[in-house]
């Protein structure tokens, strides 16, 4: 007991000390304050360690004003230390242990509030694309989100995993290795697990849900982490699709060729090549990727065979292009229109 006592007596008195000297030592008390951090080991230590604490509660805005006012409820008086015996009275400070204690506290819920934010959930983040929209994101951990026209999608990352609600349309992603936390994208009732991997996900809007894998492995189940990880549910490698009914079975995963696996992704690249394609159909690509939408008003031009390469976001550059034979003429419509008829 008496070196505990001995220890707050040391330690109350390097309260006052530190005290004071934030108020301005003059010269003969800082010849004190020396001579009495040589008296003994301990005084220098507890010194050093109530600076410490001072200085972390100098970083913690968010605790000073709780600790202020334990400190005005905690006032006892405390004399100066017997080598400083000679001092005023006046000099005497309203500081007690209980500000040192308040301190040691703020620190440790500065650590525990610390480690709170760093186990909180990441805010969710929603992207969404219009009828003629594209968005390519690059999430918090590194992946790559690209969402194609009329898609819907909530990212939502916590410490045990990266999880993506494709609310609508479809999306691809490219995922950030991360054996920790593994990346799951929900899909209707349909889950897709990866860690490091590349694939695309399409919800339309009857339901049914696809697949495709362009780079690792994906293991496909249920909403859920208990069942979205089970060893049953089908693995789908790179090269291979999976489409997923509505309210049905899960048919066998198939093996796709490399031309269909390009066509399927081709959303994904401003640039077009078509080849003989219908007029129709390359209007129909325009329109996901353009915010002026291309409108037949002469069907017998929906056939026209097209061929080429083209930036789907330069819709009017495409129209000037099938205006330069002559047969073809594209009419405004407002800022986000253009009809396209045969001249006469």
């Amino acid at each position: 007991m008496k070196t505990n006592s001995a220890s707050a007596a040391i330690e109350d008195a390097a309260i006052v000390w530190l005290t004071e000297r934030e108020d301005g030592f003059s010269p003969a008390r800082e010849r004190e304050f020396a001579q009495w951090l040589r008296a003994d080991p301990r005084h220098a230590a507890t010194v050093t360690r109530l600076e410490q604490t001072l200085g972390l509660l100098g970083e913690l805005p968010e605790f000073r004003s709780e600790i202020n006012t334990a400190f005005d409820r905690a006032a006892p008086v405390v004399a100066f230390p017997p080598a400083c015996a000679e001092t005023p009275a006046t000099a005497t400070r309203r500081w007690s242990r209980a500000f040192v204690w308040a301190g040691l506290a703020a620190a440790l819920a500065l650590g525990a509030f610390v480690g709170w934010r760093s186990l909180r959930p990441a805010p969710a983040i929603h992207f969404t694309t219009t009828v003629a929209g594209y968005e390519r994101a690059r999430l918090d951990d590194g992946s790559t989100l690209e969402l194609n026209a009329s898609s819907a999608a909530r990212v939502q990352f916590t410490p045990a995993e990266r999880h993506v609600q494709l609310e609508a349309g479809e999306a691809h992603f490219a995922v950030a290795h991360d054996t920790a936390r593994p990346f799951i994208v929900s899909a209707g009732p349909i889950a897709v697990r990866a860690v490091g991997t590349a694939f695309n996900v399409r919800y339309a809007a009857g339901g049914d849900i696809e697949v495709t894998v362009t780079e690792g492995k994906v293991r496909i189940g249920q909403s859920g982490p208990a069942s979205s990880s089970a060893e049953s549910a089908p693995l789908v490698s790179a090269g291979q699709r999976i489409v997923l009914p509505h309210h049905a079975p899960p048919p066998a995963v198939e093996q796709v060729d490399p031309a269909t696996l390009r066509a399927s992704l081709a959303w994904q690249s401003r640039l077009a090549d078509f080849a003989e394609a219908p007029l129709a159909d390359v209007l129909a690509r325009f329109n996901t990727r353009s915010r002026i939408q291309l409108f037949l008003a002469d069907e017998t031009l929906a056939d026209r065979r097209i061929g080429g390469t083209f930036a789907l976001d330069e819709a009017e550059a495409f129209v000037r292009l099938l205006e330069r034979d002559g047969e073809i003429i594209g009419e405004h419509r407002g800022e986000t229109e253009i009809h396209l008829r045969r001249a006469r």
